[in-house]
């Protein structure tokens, strides 16, 4: 064992390439999960806005935040890439989406109610339909800012 190692110190980049390689394999993930839920309009950001909705994103894709990202109102304006990894309806994730939403509400304050309660994220129904099918009231996601 001793001895391959000393070889490998000889080549530097085949113990690179190894790593790499690996890596590809099995990447490392920096993100989180948690769970999503979607609410319809109206949209009113009461908490992170106001009454502005020039502060929503153009394409809709904006969400409210959950307890467990709400910070005490720090996530206001982030961005995070959610992904739909399971849900209890079958076929409710839509493979392979993945979309980037903005924080741009909390959870115990919007105008209409969530399809779901105490989840992570309450999800702008448009970005929901984006990721997954509003048969299910609620989705395992995965999300990172």
């Amino acid at each position: 064992m001793y001895r391959s190692l000393q070889h490998l110190s000889q080549f530097p980049f085949l113990f690179f390439f190894f790593v790499s390689l690996i890596l590809r394999l099995f990447p490392l993930s920096l993100a989180d999960v948690g769970t999503g839920a979607y609410y319809d309009p109206p949209y009113l950001p009461t908490e992170c806005y106001g009454t502005d909705t020039s502060q929503f994103p153009a394409n809709n894709l904006f969400a409210a935040a959950g307890e467990g990202i709400w910070d005490n109102g720090a996530s206001c304006g982030r961005e995070y890439l959610v992904r739909c990894l399971s849900a209890a309806a079958p076929n409710a994730c839509i493979d392979g989406q993945t979309i980037q939403i903005m924080i741009v509400d909390y959870v115990d304050s919007l105008n209409s109610s969530p399809s779901r309660n105490g989840t992570t994220m309450i999800l702008s129904s448009n970005a929901f339909a984006m990721i997954a099918d509003q048969s299910a009231a609620e989705i395992n996601i995965e999300f990172q800012q």
